[in-house]
């Protein structure tokens, strides 16, 4: 009987212990990670915020907060993005990235996906269910429920774009209530598929839209700009792009090798897209595209979203990303060019999204066009977007 009781006591100081650093860690390593250089509210130039007011259709294609325990239906006090903060942007469009697995001491040069998996640890103190523990795929289902839910929350104010159909929707009913926004789900590596086509299929079913195949190490797809083989696709690679053509999804060709971004604009029919990145024109590193990568995605239609973060860019980061535009549009052209900040995957940002007026004044600092900021704050994502999402 004693015993029993010891071990009553045990267990309840064990579940006291979990709960609290349930509550308490989460929070703390989301301050800790996504940081911001300049804090809101942020100031700019008349005309730099008038033409920022100005902007029918702002969008950005890349952000990881689904990774983290925060209720994006209301403004935060950390991190970069949530509906709230969407709306007082004006950002009319973001891509929701599903990050499921991440090696500790990942770095832009050499990684392997058996070292220590963080995602692991995160899942278990934000105390995700127990499937997300072990299942990759099975993360990237949650974080995709997770959107859906809290769209549904949000007072038919958030809307979740899978076709074309929900994009025309979106742009109609902002034309009338600017507070009315939307996102689409995409997929950081295609480890989460666990070497099954059928999940590909099934994530579809989720609402995912846009798919990169690899993260900072090598999956069953092929090699990462940051693994160990640097190999282009493998069979199975070649048959989950082939798959998502025929279904009409989204080729992300971040993280990915050099020759793994030569196989698949062999091999796919369809516009590409890069959703976070920088060039190594400005930034040289394994994590930016080389100018002929940029020409080539330029001439297949496609997208090359630039990230906010040191290392894709250089510091200042706010002149770093416009200095990464400028080069984009000297060898490739402005209809290219998106934005593709990397909001809340665990990076330093010179602003969070409130602060997007900033970049318009920089690129008009640097001489950019109206008509071209137009494009590359978000004219050229809807037009990518409304050619080539599902009808």
């Amino acid at each position: 009987m004693k015993k029993t009781k010891w071990l009553f006591i045990v267990v309840l100081i064990l579940t006291g212990i979990y709960v609290a650093t349930v509550f308490i860690f989460p929070v703390k390593l989301d301050r800790e990670q996504n940081k911001t250089k300049l804090l809101p509210p942020y100031k700019v130039s008349d005309k730099a915020l008038a033409l920022y007011n100005s902007l029918d259709f702002i969008a950005d294609l890349h952000c990881d907060a689904l990774l983290w325990s925060r209720d994006l239906t209301i403004k935060n006090s950390i991190g970069h993005m949530d509906f709230p903060r969407m709306q007082d942007a004006n950002l009319a469009l973001q891509a929701f990235t599903i990050v499921t697995k991440v090696p500790k001491g990942q770095n832009f040069s050499k990684n392997t996906g058996e070292s220590f998996d963080m995602m692991t640890l995160m899942n278990f103190l934000q105390a995700r269910p127990i499937s997300n523990w072990f299942s990759l795929f099975e993360r990237a289902v949650y974080q995709s429920q997770k959107l859906h839910k809290m769209a549904a929350d949000y007072n038919d104010e958030f809307i979740v774009v899978k076709n074309a159909n929900d994009l025309n929707r979106l742009i109609t009913l902002r034309k009338e209530n600017k507070h009315v926004v939307g996102g689409f789900l995409g997929l950081e590596g295609g480890h989460c598929l666990e070497g099954k086509i059928e999940n590909l299929e099934k994530l579809y079913q989720e609402g995912v839209r846009m798919v990169g195949p690899t993260h900072f190490f090598d999956n069953e797809l092929g090699g990462s700009a940051h693994g160990i083989s640097k190999e282009g696709l493998s069979d199975f690679g070649h048959k989950v792009i082939q798959r998502m053509d025929e279904l009409d999804m989204i080729i992300d060709l971040s993280h990915t090798s050099p020759a793994m971004i030569d196989d698949i604009l062999a091999q796919t029919r369809r516009p590409v897209l890069v959703s976070h990145t920088g060039v190594r024109g400005t930034m040289d590193n394994p994590r930016n595209l080389s100018d002929e990568h940029v020409r080539q995605i330029a001439a297949n239609g496609g997208l090359i979203g630039v990230a906010f973060f040191k290392g894709a860019v250089d510091t200042p980061l706010t002149k770093g990303i416009v200095d990464t535009m400028k080069y984009i549009k000297s060898i490739a052209g402005v209809k290219c060019i998106a934005l593709g900040s990397d909001y809340d995957g665990s990076m330093t940002a010179p602003f969070d999204v409130t602060g997007l007026p900033l970049l318009v004044e920089e690129l008009l600092n640097q001489g950019f066009k109206e008509d071209e900021i137009r494009a590359i704050m978000g004219e050229n994502v809807k037009q990518f977007m409304l050619k080539n999402l599902p009808e």
